[in-house]
Formats: C-alpha cells, sequence, structure tokens
C-alpha cells in the first residue's frame, strides 16, 4: 500500500514537472486518499492553449477533459465486455450528436461517419433508424459503413478524415486486435490532428492497451430512472433517459476519475445523474416476477451420489 501511494506521488510530481516545462497549466484534480481511483470532481482545469475543443456538458466532466473533447485528436472509447456494446455505443453516439449540433452552427449540416465492426455488429446489433431519432440524431446524418477487413476499415477512416466532409469519424474495432497497435493509433492520431477533425475510435469488449489517444474512456451501463413528473414524483414503471457509468483511464490526471452521467435527447446534453438514481442500485424496470408453472412436468430432481463400480469383466 505504501509502495503504491509513493509511485502515485512520484507519477504526479513528474506530471507536474513536465507541464512546467511545456508551459502550461498542471491539473487541478487529486485523486482521493481512500478511492485511489476516484477523482475530486468540480476542480478548475486549463486545457491546452489553441486547442479546439467541444463542452460536454456538465461542469464536472468538462473540468475532467480539460475544457471538453478535443475536436482534432483521437479519442477512444472502450467496453471491457461486449455485452457492454450498447452503452459505449450510445456514449458515442450522443458525443456525436454534440459534434454535429456545433458543425451545423458553425458551417451547416453536417454528417457522421461510423465504420463498423462486421463481428460487433452479429453480437450487438446494427444502429435502428427509429431509436436514432428517439437518441436526438437524425438517421439521415449518419453514415454507416462495414468493411470487410479492419486495414481497409483503417483506410476508410483516413479518407473520411482527410475529406473534410464529416463532423466526427468512428472507427469500430472488436477487442485487442494484432493489426492495430500503437503505429496504427499514431498515424490515425497524426491524421485527424492533419485534418482538424475528431476521430472516435470504439474499442468493443477490448482491454487497455498503449495508444495515441488524448483521452480514454471506459463505458459501462448504469441504472436508469423513471421519468420526473411535475410534482417531483417517478412515473411507474418508466424508463428515463440513458445512463452511463464512465471512467476517463488516460488523461493528464494522476488517477482515473469516475462520474455517472445521463443523457438527455431533447437538449442534447449531459447531466450529471441524479443521487437517487445512483442509490437505487436497479434499473426502473426490473422485470416482472411470474409465478411457477402448474401444468407442466416437475423440474429434473439433482442426482444422487454417485458409485464407482469395479467392471464386470
Amino acid at each position: 500500500m505504501a509502495a503504491n501511494a509513493m509511485a502515485r506521488e512520484t507519477l504526479f510530481a513528474l506530471r507536474q514537472t513536465i507541464a512546467r516545462i511545456e508551459g502550461r497549466a498542471s491539473t487541478g484534480l487529486i485523486a482521493t486518499a481512500e478511492n485511489p481511483s476516484r477523482a475530486e470532481l468540480g476542480a478548475p482545469v486549463t486545457g491546452n492553449p489553441g486547442q479546439a475543443v467541444l463542452p460536454v456538458g456538465p461542469m464536472e466532466l468538462d473540468a475532467l477533459m480539460e475544457g471538453g473533447l478535443p475536436l482534432d485528436a483521437l479519442t477512444e472509447i472502450r467496453s471491457a465486455q461486449l455485452r457492454d456494446a450498447g452503452a459505449a455505443s450510445g456514449f458515442v453516439l450522443a458525443l456525436s450528436v454534440r459534434l454535429l449540433a456545433r458543425r451545423a452552427a458553425v458551417s451547416g449540416p453536417a454528417r457522421v461517419l461510423w465504420i463498423g465492426e462486421r463481428v460487433v455488429a452479429m453480437e450487438a446489433g446494427l444502429p435502428h433508424a427509429a431509436g436514432l431519432m428517439d437518441y436526438g440524431l437524425e438517421p439521415h446524418h449518419l453514415l454507416y459503413a462495414t468493411p470487410r477487413r479492419l486495414e481497409d476499415g483503417l483506410w476508410l477512416a483516413e479518407a473520411g478524415l482527410g475529406s473534410g466532409a464529416f463532423a466526427a469519424v468512428i472507427l469500430e474495432i472488436n477487442g485487442n486486435p494484432r493489426c492495430f497497435g500503437l503505429t496504427e493509433s499514431r498515424r490515425l492520431s497524426l491524421k485527424a490532428r492533419s485534418a482538424g477533425r475528431p476521430l472516435l475510435l470504439l474499442r468493443q469488449g477490448g482491454e487497455e492497451e498503449a495508444g495515441s489517444a488524448f483521452f480514454r474512456f471506459c463505458v459501462r451501463p448504469a441504472p436508469a430512472q423513471g421519468y420526473r413528473l411535475p410534482d417531483g414524483t417517478q412515473l411507474g414503471r418508466s424508463i428515463g433517459n440513458p445512463a452511463f457509468h464512465v471512467t476517463l483511464e488516460k488523461s493528464r490526471l494522476p488517477a482515473p476519475a469516475d462520474i455517472h452521467l445521463e443523457w438527455n435527447a431533447h437538449d442534447c446534453l449531459f447531466f450529471l445523474a441524479r443521487p437517487d438514481a445512483l442509490s437505487a442500485g436497479k434499473p426502473a424496470d426490473f422485470g416482472a416476477g411470474f409465478p411457477a408453472s402448474a401444468d407442466r412436468s416437475d423440474r429434473t430432481q439433482p442426482m444422487g451420489t454417485i458409485l464407482a463400480f469395479s467392471r464386470a469383466s
């Protein structure tokens, strides 16, 4: 325990020294003593001078991201397990809605290029037009492509960034393939920087690995609460806004930081999850309890003691 604390202090001191050498403000978030994996939220953080960023929503998240989502860099969003692909995809689509709104305000309507992965599509499904509209994204603003090979997807991502026709490019990969390592990540990061466009790397069911992403998030589903009525009560048997448990794994912070968010499709903004949603511990609709069937055969009984008999011959 003491060795881990000393290592964190040494790492934090090195980060502070590098910040002074680069002439930028150091981060103001320090890991808490009782839980080093969480960070104090709300401390002001100054981003890199001259770097264009997009405020995502709550000040707590923007502070963690040094002002917001970088508009000319590679950002990685991953899910630890493939069954959490829906949460990671929803978080990426929410960021895309924010990027589309900014692009429309600056230079008119644009589109988002999503380069999908066939294995993920077979396991988690494809984007659904009605669901996209409920999420705040018009279907005609999303261009979905499914290349046969990851190498083709890498080429398509570079071409999409260089064209300047898209507000953002989403590159989806499955796990940690050998053909996508530090070299490919660095190449895409340089392409995003030179093109001045954001690239969102969506890693489904993958582990942490070294890369050139400016930020890396791990997204897991969180319990969603029911809709709030004007009197403050919840509408029974209803499901409210999508909720996410987001961990900022890679940044200039001395330790990872956790935050719970809700996506409001009407306002196209993230909000902090309500405290009652975090304390509930279960979703709004956790399924109905059905009685046991009365007109079917009894379930198989457990086997008794098995004895090993010697062979007769």
